[in-house]
């Protein structure tokens, strides 16, 4: 654990904030070389707004002659931007968190949601039973999703406190 007068709560969560917004797109681009689901199956926020009793269908809008849902890319968008601000904040705390610079995190992300969550709630099969593709896909997706996070968070972090971050200033002062 960190030392608590080198943690910065406040910039962390802006960077979160900014790095989660940025990093939707990057999960959601990765997403058009490597599609994560088989074109037969619904995708799991489809799934979980249903289940809320949400229209999915209803939540669309029309840009350049495309349809998109709304619903859906709002799901995954607040996913990304909660989870970046809980990193960032966890970050402060516990600086092994940032292992493999996130990508430690972006895998047991990966496997909570699409090996527990998401099968549990019935929105994914279990995950032995997803296509390789999919498993591919979706760690890939995450790793730079977490590691798009991980850039906003350190380089936001320091440049908002004009310090390193908490363990780092923890090893400089004890001369290391």
């Amino acid at each position: 654990m960190t030392n608590k007068s080198y943690r910065r709560y406040s910039a962390a969560l802006l960077a979160g904030f900014a790095g989660g917004n940025v990093a939707s797109f990057v999960k959601w681009g990765s997403e058009n070389p490597f599609p994560p689901r088989t074109a037969d199956r619904a995708i799991p926020p489809v799934e979980m707004l249903n289940d809320l009793g949400l229209n999915t269908e209803a939540m669309i809008y029309h840009w350049s002659g495309h349809v998109v849902n709304w619903g859906v890319a709002g799901v995954h968008h607040l996913f990304s931007v909660f989870f970046a601000m809980l990193y960032c904040w966890l970050a402060e705390i516990f600086p092994s968190i940032k292992l493999w610079q996130g990508v430690a995190f972006a895998l047991v992300i990966t496997v909570i949601f699409h090996g527990v969550v998401l099968p549990a709630a019935g929105w994914a099969p279990a995950l032995w039973d997803l296509p390789a593709d999919e498993i591919l896909s979706e760690t890939f997706g995450h790793i730079l999703w977490m590691w798009t996070i991980e850039i906003f968070r350190r380089d936001l972090r320091n440049r908002i406190t004009r310090a390193r971050d908490a363990e780092e200033r923890l090893a400089t002062s004890a001369g290391r």
